[in-house]
Order: structure tokens, then C-alpha cells, then sequence
């Protein structure tokens, strides 16, 4: 197991652990989340032995093997498909060896050493290990004739896909994945979360999509206000789970409130009396020791929306026997690379649609020539009057001028408007102070995606057009886009490979698949079935895994699941949901019930409090009345009690429901 004892990590001036305890079982696959600058890549570090606690200590198994995803990638001449298999060094240590000795040139003397070798290549699979390699790959994305290409004819994201490679090929007992989702499509995402499932070591993913993490995880860590707190299950029930510690935490602050305002009220009222010196130093005394609980630290949620557009013509627009692809220049000639053909689509006012398709089918081809951003090659396009276009490419980011600010960035299309003005909207993404007149270059990439979001904002579009809008994007910012997309009201046309922005936002689906666009009959479950089928192929290889090169993974991990089953699954699914839903209501309806109360006593407690703080009620004349009052508040205090016990008893019994 991993263990995280009396941890403490500083960066430069910045804590980012402080006395952390922390254990992870083997086998758990942990979802490591936190804010931007938290520090999740620094806990990773110090995994691999890069970095080292200021105080306490972090352990493993020694005879652990680890694998990690490399950040540089050498421009080799080296083949893709043997670059990815160089991520079993153990396997390529053998290989070298026996090569080694079988052309020495004593080599018939080593017969011993050559027969261990060759068994210990075949218990480290190296005759499977070149068509693992290729499924692999192909999951990941490439074609067989990339396979056979050099490195260093890759780009930057391929590069990255192939150090996963490398990573998912080297046998471990424990996985570190940072964001390994980034340059990855939706296909290879859908991939990749298959193959974790059946991978058989300890598994630790950064990432920002959650539905990756819904999907492989079933720990998480959170690294809040410079502590690891682990939760039991996916993404969604950590949000379940946090959400209601928040409320009990609130309460907790709210009982505690109460209970300072009247030790503070008993201290005021009676510190200047003789008769009553004593209670009052007592109370001071008590009131000096009480352990105040942390004040509810929930960050502050980032969240913007899209302004109504301007106008809504209909159709936005018209495209008639298109085909979409390229120009390119070639020995003094024009030639055309056509990309998808026969497009015959509308778009209609209010539409929300999902662009679906595997890696180079043509997506980013398609959106480019309805933003005009692509000249078609044959056929017409229409242009609605009065069409807005709100375009996010793919490389968004990199388009902005980093040595401008995002306040430049705004005046250049809004040269009329009063910076004051400009500056009060940038400010609603969270671009404020010296943040707004400040060079754009060392933003992070959330920042500027952020940036690049408020651009199009600004200009009212009635039609969007997003590509991939999320890749720089960390959690919250992701849910505050899914918030303002949903609610948009003009027509949406998104590629992206979060699965939970396509859902929430999107409703109808169209597929980019043999140079066609056509529609997609069926949600997101239906698309993974059609991938497996089609092109991902799903076989029952075995993976690498704790203290052995491969593990076998169970059948049931990797049967596939028909229509019909999934139907039936989502059935039962439902039954299911029905139950727990019976069984939550009078829960429900207790807690609501003890809410109400709880609301009538504390009212009745301000009001009791108030008649207490008035000098008046300690005069003699007024002995009964007082009397009254603090056998009154005695009787409050601990109906609200036992209210509050009852209370925290019913949302704990929900909440085990829930999980």
C-alpha cells in the first residue's frame, strides 16, 4: 500500500501539504483532484522520487514497478510501434542480452544462459508483445502505416500519445496518469477508459473530465486547503459526498455561532458584576478554548453565461452537395484533398448538436467550413441573414497574441465601447486588477481558454461552433461552460470528447464516418458500442499488471454489452432508482420536517436572546418575566439539540442511500 505519513511539501514561499496522513490500498484506481496550483503534479513527483517532503514521510512497496508518462518525447528516426514497445525496458534488457551472446563469438558456450533467456522472455509475453503493441496503438488512435513511422515525424499531441504508449506497455504494480486524456479524441478516451478497467495494478489519475473519472476510479483524493482527504467511489459520489459534509460543516458553523453569541451575550451583560465575576471569567474562559470550526472554505465557483443573441434567422444555414477538405499547393498546381463529401445539412434555430466521429474522420473539417474558416471544395453554402458566428477552434489558444493583454484583446473588437466597460465584463471572468492589462503569456492554458471564451461571449453569436473547448479547461471551469451552454439560447454545434458537456448540452447527434455526414442514432453508450464494433475492435489481451507481466483479466470486465443487455441493464437501472427513491422520501421528508422546526426554534431563540440582552429585564420589577425568559432559552437550546442530533442522523441515512 501507499502511505502518506506527517507529510509537509513546500514550493518556493508556497505550502502545498501540511502533516498530510494518507493511505491507498493496492489495487485502488484513485482520481487525485484539486484546484489549478493545488498540488497534484508535485504529490506525483514525489512519487517517482523526484521530489522529497520537507517533513514526514511517503512509502511503497520496494518491489513495486512504476509507470509513469514520459513529458519529452526525442525526435527519433526510431518506428512508432518500437518506441511504444521500448516502454518494457525489463522485456528490451532481455532481448539486448540475448542478442549479445548469440552473436559473441563463443556464443554455443552460453547454452545455459541462452535457454534462461528465452524463458524469461516467454514469461515476459515477448511473443505477444508485438501485436499488443499494435492494439494498443490502434486504440490510441493511430492507422498500421503510422505505426511503421518515425517519431520524430509526429507532432506534439501524437508524440504525447505515444509516451502513453510507452506508459500502458510497461508492466507495473503502479500507474501514474497526469491528464492522460488531453490529447486524446473522444474515441481514444472511450479507449483508454476499457483498458484501465482492466488493469490490474494501483492506479493514480489526474484529470479534469469526469466522466473518465466516473468511468475507472473508485477512490478519490482531494487535495483541499493543503490537505489529502480520501473518498470512497467515483467523481459524481465524491460531489455527493462533499456536498453533504459542506451542509453538515455549515450547520456545525451555525450551532457554533450560537453558541459564542451567548457566552459572549452572558459575558457582556455580567463581567462588570461582583455577584457574577465568577460565571462571567468561567464563560470568558470557555469561550477563549472553544475550538472554532473551519469556516466553509467552498471555492468560490466560477461561473458566466452567454448573452441572447441579437437575431435568429432561420435557417442559420443551408449547405447543399459540399464537399469539405483542402487546397494545397503542389509543384505549381492546385490540388484538392477532399476530406467529407455530400454534405447535404440545415441548421435550424435551436438546434444542439453533437459532432461525432473517430480521430481524423474530418470533425474539425466539417465545423471549419460552416465557420467559413475553409472554402468548400464543390457545392454551395447559404448563409442565413443576419447569422452571428461564434467560433472556438481547436487551437484557440495558441491563436491569441500572448504578448497583448486580454484587455487589448477585448478593445480590438470592441474599439467603440469604454474600457471601463470592457473591463467590468472581463472581470466576470474573473480577469480583474493588474490581471487585465497584463501580457497573456505566462497565463496558464486554462486562462487563456478562459480568455478566448470571453472573446466570443462578447459578440452575441447566434450560432456556436465549438471545437474541442475544454481542452485546457479544469473542472470548474468545465461545469461553468456546461452551465452556460445549456442554457444558450441560440443554435450549438460542439466536438469535443467530454462526455458529460455532450450530454448536458447537446441533443441531437451527427456522425462524420467513411467520408459522410450523416445522423447518429443514438446517445453516447450506442457511439462506444459502434467504436468497438467498428474500429477499436475489443479482444480479451492481457495487460500488464501487479508482479506479473500480464494479468488475465476477469470475463465479465470485458464482455460486451449488446443493445438488448444495456436496455435491460437501464431497466433494472431504473427499478433500482424507484426503490432507493421510496425509501429516500420519508427521509426527505423528516429532514425538511426538522428543518422547519429548526428554522421556528432559532427564531424563537433570537428573540429570547434579545429580551435577555436588554438591561431592562434584570430589574427587579421584571424577576418573573425573567425567570421566564431563561427557563425559555434553556428549553430551546436543547430542543435545538436534540433537533440537530435527529437531523445529522437522517442525512447520514440519505446519504448512505445515495452512495
Amino acid at each position: 500500500m501507499i502511505r502518506f505519513q506527517h507529510v509537509s511539501l513546500t514550493r518556493g514561499i508556497k505550502p502545498l501539504l501540511e502533516d498530510v496522513d494518507l493511505t491507498l490500498n493496492p489495487g485502488d484506481k484513485i482520481g487525485l483532484i484539486g484546484a489549478n496550483g493545488a498540488g497534484k503534479s508535485s504529490l506525483f513527483a514525489m512519487l517517482r522520487g523526484e521530489l522529497h517532503a520537507d517533513l514526514g514521510e511517503v512509502d511503497y512497496p520496494a518491489k513495486w514497478r512504476m509507470a509513469y508518462v514520459a513529458q519529452e518525447t526525442p525526435a527519433l528516426d526510431r518506428p512508432a510501434i518500437e518506441y511504444a514497445i521500448d516502454g518494457d525496458a525489463t522485456l528490451r534488457e532481455l532481448e539486448a542480452e540475448l542478442a549479445q551472446i548469440e552473436t559473441g563469438p563463443e556464443s554455443h558456450g552460453d547454452g545455459t544462459r541462452i535457454g534462461e533467456l528465452h524463458a524469461a522472455l516467454a514469461d515476459a509475453d515477448a511473443y505477444t508483445v508485438r501485436s499488443r503493441a499494435e492494439q494498443l496503438l490502434t486504440g490510441l488512435g493511430f492507422s498500421v502505416d503510422q505505426m511503421q513511422q518515425p517519431v520524430a515525424s509526429f507532432s506534439g499531441g501524437w508524440r504525447m500519445r505515444l509516451n502513453l504508449a510507452q506508459a500502458l506497455m510497461c508492466p507495473s504494480d503502479l500507474l501514474l496518469l497526469d491528464e492522460p486524456t488531453n490529447h486524446l479524441d473522444l474515441d481514444a478516451i472511450i479507449w483508454l477508459e476499457d483498458w484501465l478497467k482492466r488493469y490490474e495494478g494501483t492506479l493514480i489519475i489526474i484529470s479534469h473530465d469526469r466522466d473518465f473519472l466516473d468511468g475507472v476510479v473508485n477512490v478519490i483524493v482531494h487535495i483541499d486547503d493543503r490537505k489529502l482527504k480520501r473518498y470512497s467511489g467515483n467523481y459524481s459520489s465524491f460531489e455527493r459526498q462533499r456536498a453533504a459534509h459542506m451542509a453538515l460543516t455549515q450547520a456545525a458553523i451555525e450551532k457554533q455561532t450560537r453558541q459564542r453569541a451567548h457566552l459572549q451575550s452572558f459575558i457582556d451583560r455580567f463581567k462588570a458584576k461582583a455577584t457574577k465575576a465568577r460565571q462571567a471569567q468561567s464563560r470568558m474562559k470557555m469561550l477563549a478554548k472553544m475550538e472554532e470550526v473551519a469556516p466553509l472554505r467552498a471555492a468560490a465557483e466560477f461561473s458566466f453565461e452567454f448573452r441572447e443573441p441579437l437575431s435568429a434567422p432561420n435557417p442559420l444555414l443551408v449547405m447543399e452537395d459540399v464537399v469539405a477538405g483542402y487546397r494545397i499547393e503542389q509543384d505549381d498546381d492546385v490540388i484538392d484533398k477532399p476530406v467529407v463529401s455530400s454534405i447535404n445539412f440545415s441548421l435550424q434555430t435551436g438546434q444542439r448538436i453533437g459532432l461525432l466521429g473517430v480521430n481524423g474522420a474530418g470533425k474539425s473539417t466539417v465545423v471549419k467550413t460552416i465557420a467559413g474558416e475553409l472554402a468548400q471544395l464543390v457545392g454551395d453554402v447559404r448563409l442565413g441573414k443576419g447569422l452571428s458566428i461564434g467560433y472556438f477552434a481547436q487551437h484557440q489558444v495558441e491563436m491569441l497574441r500572448h504578448d497583448e493583454s486580454p484587455l487589448w484583446h477585448l478593445a480590438r473588437i470592441a474599439p467603440t465601447t469604454r474600457e471601463q466597460e470592457l473591463r467590468n465584463f472581463l472581470g466576470g471572468f474573473n480577469f480583474g486588477g493588474e490581471m487585465v492589462t497584463s501580457k497573456i503569456a505566462p497565463f496558464s492554458g486554462g486562462e487563456k481558454a478562459r480568455l478566448a471564451l470571453a472573446l466570443i461571449v462578447w459578440q452575441r453569436p447566434n450560432l456556436l461552433l465549438l471545437d474541442e473547448p475544454t481542452n485546457h479547461l479544469d473542472l470548474e471551469t468545465r461545469e461553468a461552460l456546461t452551465m452556460a451552454l445549456a442554457q444558450f439560447e441560440g443554435t450549438l454545434v460542439l466536438v469535443s470528447h467530454d462526455r458529460h458537456l455532450l450530454r448536458a448540452t447537446t441533443d441531437q447527434f451527427l456522425i462524420v464516418a467513411e467520408g459522410k455526414l450523416q445522423p447518429f442514432d443514438g446517445d453516447l453508450d450506442d457511439y462506444k458500442d459502434w467504436l468497438f464494433k467498428t474500429k477499436l475492435g475489443r479482444v480479451d489481451t492481457p495487460l500488464p499488471g501487479p508482479g506479473k507481466t500480464a494479468g488475465k483479466p476477469e470475463a465479465d470486465a470485458v464482455a460486451y454489452e449488446s443493445r438488448d443487455d444495456r436496455q435491460e441493464r437501464r431497466r433494472l437501472e431504473a427499478e433500482e432508482r424507484q426503490r432507493l427513491s421510496a425509501l429516500k422520501k420519508p427521509l426527505e421528508s423528516r429532514i425538511k420536517r426538522l428543518d422547519e422546526q429548526m428554522a421556528k426554534l432559532n427564531a424563537r431563540k433570537t428573540d429570547v436572546d434579545a429580551r435577555l440582552a436588554d438591561p431592562a429585564i434584570y430589574d427587579d420589577a421584571n424577576r418573573e418575566a425573567l425567570k421566564a425568559l431563561i427557563l425559555d432559552q434553556a428549553y430551546i437550546g436543547k430542543e435545538l439539540e436534540q433537533l440537530e442530533t435527529e437531523w445529522l442522523e437522517q442525512q447520514d441515512a440519505l446519504e448512505q442511500l445515495s452512495a
